[in-house]
């Protein structure tokens, strides 16, 4: 039996952020990033939402990086001071998977951090509040995921908490909150999305449904991705919207290698998370072509590339993220990235020990030895085609 699970409401489009003054609660607790969210207006309008609807609400701020364990304890005391009855992620990937994991130890108190990086095994949520997503990027699907990303603040490895309970009562995916967006974080987030869609496309629980959202948010993207990034406002719009399908996809058909080599090697080379996924994805798919090439193949003509066989396809499909990665100045190598070899020769055989361990691991459509991930890795630093 097969499972498919995303919010129960997804408001989107102009002005989809009325849809808070209908809100029906007493507390909030608003969790944002860096200061974009307050200079351009949209916090604001939120407060004024949430205060039409009769919600007082509290702001945590200033999750800029990656969330973790620290971030957790550090400010959980508020949540038990505060007392909300919804919890709001209100950003990229870090707000809302802090917000989160604020959420599921805020409901459970004594879970431990061990026993929550068990895939799916998570206690019920709920019993003291709900969340709502709200993307101030195009990129993360947080807002739709059953997904947090938190890095162990002990040993520096990030690990991906996965679970249906997870998975956000409702998403606000409004255009507005993305018009400003800087470019680098347009084309971070944009190359997430694409390694979303064409990871859930081959990944092992793939589903007719994951199938159908992964493949039409491949195009989209395809379509829109590079307009978004040169400032076109309907581009970014059809991006925003593509991000949220790929997030539907991947919540539900889970990802593969390229997310596993990204959260092993994020922390400890400082690599922004989309970035990671860009330069990775390429070395990815051609290790994974012997076993779902036709896969790639369909994708591939699906959005448009050139090719007679499903040879040719994959490898356009292949040369399409390089070449996308270059028009948006993201790196294709790790070295390009600016990591010392001596760094990565440090690190790569226990990053690629903890990759292999990673649940994306476990849905990749190929199975992967550790000897074999450290040759991903490598091949990644340095550019090297993937044979093995």
């Amino acid at each position: 039996m097969n499972r498919f699970t995303i919010p129960r409401d997804i408001y989107f489009g102009e002005n989809a952020l009325d849809i808070l003054k209908s809100v029906e609660g007493t507390k909030a607790l608003l969790v944002i990033g860096g200061g974009s969210v307050k200079e351009n207006g949209n916090l604001e309008k939120i407060e004024k939402n949430l205060s039409e609807a009769n919600i007082e609400t509290k702001l945590i701020e200033g999750v800029k990086e990656e969330p973790s364990t620290q971030l957790v304890n550090d400010h959980l005391h508020i949540l038990n001071d505060f007392q909300p009855d919804w919890i709001i992620g209100i950003g990229g990937g870090s707000p809302m998977d802090a917000a989160k994991a604020l959420w599921l130890f805020y409901e459970h108190p004594d879970l431990s951090f061990e026993d929550a990086t068990k895939p799916f095994e998570l206690p019920r949520l709920r019993s003291k509040a709900k969340f709502i997503g709200i993307p101030t990027t195009s990129g993360t699907a947080s807002e739709i995921s059953n997904l947090t990303v938190i890095t162990d603040s002990e040993t520096g490895v990030k690990y991906p908490l996965a679970d249906f309970e997870l998975t956000p009562d409702f998403a606000v995916i409004d255009p507005v909150m993305v018009e400003s967006m800087p470019k680098r974080v347009t084309a971070y987030s944009g190359m997430d999305a694409v390694t979303h869609s064409i990871e859930a496309y081959v990944a092992k629980p793939r589903t007719t449904f994951t199938n159908s959202l992964a493949i039409e948010a491949a195009e989209i993207l395809k379509n829109n991705l590079l307009a978004s990034y040169k400032g076109d406002k309907d581009g970014r719009e059809e991006v925003h919207y593509a991000q949220a399908m790929a997030g539907m996809a991947f919540a539900n058909a889970v990802l593969g290698n390229v997310h596993s080599l990204a959260h092993k090697s994020g922390p400890t080379f400082e690599v922004p998370h989309g970035c990671a996924n860009a330069i990775y994805l390429p070395y990815v798919i051609q290790f994974n072509r012997s076993v779902v090439e036709e896969r790639y193949a369909a994708l591939a003509r699906r959005i448009g590339l050139t090719g007679q066989t499903d040879k040719e396809l994959v490898d356009s499909l292949i040369e399409w993220v390089r070449e996308l990665n270059r028009e948006m100045d993201v790196p294709n190598t790790l070295q390009e990235f600016g990591v010392s070899e001596e760094l990565f020769n440090e690190h790569v055989d226990t990053m690629a020990k903890n990759a292999v361990e990673d649940p994306c691991t476990g849905t990749n459509p190929r199975e992967t030895s550790v000897e074999e991930m450290k040759k991903l890795f490598v091949a990644a630093y340095y550019g090297q085609e993937v044979t093995f």
